[in-house]
């Protein structure tokens, strides 16, 4: 399923690195959100993508938005890997892949031939708005490529 922009962002509920609930609805009315799907912790693109946001978060929350990282790994994995790099916005487990599934950005298989690890969430960006609306969409084939970062930004605004 490929979303695209003036798509209602679909719900979810997933355990962030402290083991707690967030749910993206509870941000309808309140906060835009940027969602940010990454492949795998402690991979050098997924730590750049994610460290860059890190160090910039102002930028994002200056624009009134929330940043949630996601991944299929576990919230355990997720909170070593916080904590190593001082992560200042949720890390989501989708450990299920249920909701990298339903915003279209899944690898069946991961870099075939050299990992062929099976069901990878794809680097990915998406902005939702206060009305839960998708105002952007990125989903990147190639996991060495990063979103666009000024895209993005012009979408909050």
């Amino acid at each position: 399923m490929s979303l695209k922009v003036g798509d209602a962002a679909p719900d979810f509920t997933l355990k962030n690195h402290h083991l707690e609930d967030v749910k993206l609805s509870d941000f309808k009315g309140e906060k835009n959100v940027v969602i940010l799907f990454f492949p795998l912790v402690n991979t050098a693109v997924c730590e750049k993508e994610l460290c860059s946001t890190r160090d910039g978060l102002s930028q994002y929350q200056d624009l009134d938005a929330q940043v949630l990282a996601i991944s299929v790994d576990s919230p355990f994995a997720q909170k070593l890997w916080a904590d190593k790099h001082k992560f200042n916005f949720p890390l989501l487990s989708d450990f299920n892949k249920e909701v990298c599934k339903a915003y279209g950005a899944f690898y069946d298989v991961f870099v075939p031939g050299k990992f062929d690890y099976n069901g990878v969430a794809k680097r990915s960006a998406f902005v939702v708005d206060k009305e839960g609306k998708i105002k952007y969409a990125e989903v990147l084939e190639n996991a060495g490529d990063e979103p666009n970062y000024d895209a993005i930004k012009e979408a909050l605004k």
